[in-house]
């Protein structure tokens, strides 16, 4: 069974299970998803008539495009599959696994929670520059999106941290982190 069609509650008890998966990588996916959702929800209450005339709408509806959270839910699986993967480069049968393939292993490991920072970082800026669109009654929602995908950034961060990337790899996700803070106290200095 996939991650993403398991009930709420049952994977937060797989979670909180002393086993490797879901893990870090996961969580952060999954946090992800919830923050796209609730920014999506904002764009979809932002189709009145005078969001079509003002072109709200057509921005709302890009919006929502770009917030699948098909591709996040994957990546909580393919979390998993990487990291048991890594994981059998660790036993004893790790012998069978040639020095190429424990690399591409490794890599993969690797990829994923930067993706996931990547993805979140990318629609927190979509949603940034839709907050000045969005239908003022439920622009919360939205914000909700940019902190939850801000978290999610940052804990998809600490599982790359694990997976040892080069200092300059760590230094541009390091850019993106400071990029997404910036934006989310941005959102913070609007509501005092």
């Amino acid at each position: 069974m996939t991650f993403k069609s398991l009930p709420v509650e049952q994977f937060l008890a797989n979670l909180a299970a002393k086993q490797p998966t879901p893990g870090g990588g996961a969580a952060a996916a999954i946090g992800a998803s919830i923050g796209s959702a609730a920014a999506s929800m904002a764009a979809a209450y932002t189709q009145r008539k005078k969001d079509r005339v003002s072109g709200a709408a057509d921005r709302a509806e890009s919006l929502i495009a770009v917030l699948e959270v098909s591709p996040l839910l994957e990546a909580a699986d393919d979390d998993a599959v990487a990291y048991a993967d890594l994981q059998r480069t660790w036993n004893n049968d790790s012998d069978n696994i040639s020095v190429e393939e424990k690399a591409a292993i490794e890599a993969r490991a690797l990829a994923i929670p930067t993706k996931i920072l990547e993805a979140c970082h990318s629609r927190i800026l979509q949603i940034n520059d839709f907050l000045p669109h969005c239908n003022p009654n439920i622009t919360s929602d939205a914000k909700v999106g940019i902190h939850q995908l801000a978290g999610a950034a940052r804990a998809a961060y600490q599982t790359v941290l694990v997976n040892s990337p080069r200092e300059e790899e760590k230094i541009r996700l390091i850019k993106l982190l400071k990029d997404i803070r910036e934006m989310e106290d941005e959102v913070l200095k609007l509501d005092c």
